[in-house]
């Protein structure tokens, strides 16, 4: 990601990447549908900061550009009035936390694969409440969308947005999935090629 005009108050929006469909537009654009809706997303042809080069042809990175307010759309921008007022600690924390969702979401950004055949019995592995709360309902339905898609082919941010939630609130479930051994981490090969290419590079540098 690239950080640019990120501590302001004011709307959150990104710069895509040159060609708009890296995994890091895909987070960036997750993180902000869900936290902040009014976010506003900019093709590569409104580029203006470092993202022109790390996406330039023979570069490539598949990197996007994250911000408060774009650069060049508010009327302090490259002026004396670009100061501590309008780039505020809350503004600053702001940014921050959604650079931390984004990593975060990378991070748990995995393929899984059921283990067992056909929906598991969750009630004999605690997994079922076993007394009725508001909420609960929500959180079984969200549990077993989750164990029906977890057939290793997609990843868990590709389910979060085909279930249209948040990819956090799958990850407390995810760690109780693991640890009743009723899905398993795969690697898928796309994920394989990508870290090959990685080393690769690093070999010829």
């Amino acid at each position: 990601f690239n950080l640019s005009c990120i501590g302001d108050d004011r709307e959150y929006s990104f710069v895509e990447s040159r060609k708009g469909n890296t995994l890091a537009d895909a987070v960036v654009e997750h993180v902000l549908r869900h936290r902040h809706s009014d976010f506003k997303r900019f093709s590569y042809l409104n580029r203006g900061s470092d993202e022109r080069q790390y996406c330039s042809p023979g570069i490539d990175l598949p990197l996007c550009t994250l911000s408060r307010t774009r650069f060049g759309l508010y009327p302090e921008y490259h002026t004396s009035l670009d100061n501590l007022e309008l780039v505020t600690p809350g503004g600053l924390q702001g940014g921050c936390d959604v650079l931390v969702d984004c990593i975060q979401c990378l991070e748990a950004n995995l393929n899984y694969r059921c283990t067992v055949g056909c929906e598991p019995q969750l009630g004999k592995r605690g997994l079922y409440p076993s007394l009725s709360v508001r909420g609960n309902g929500e959180t079984v339905r969200d549990l077993t969308n989750l164990i029906a898609y977890c057939d290793g082919e997609e990843t868990l941010l590709e389910i979060a947005n085909r279930l249209e939630r948040p990819i956090w609130s799958f990850y407390e479930s995810v760690g109780k999935l693991l640890d009743h051994d009723l899905i398993e981490m795969v690697e898928s090969q796309q994920a394989g090629d990508r870290l090959f290419e990685r080393k690769v590079e690093c070999q010829k540098s």
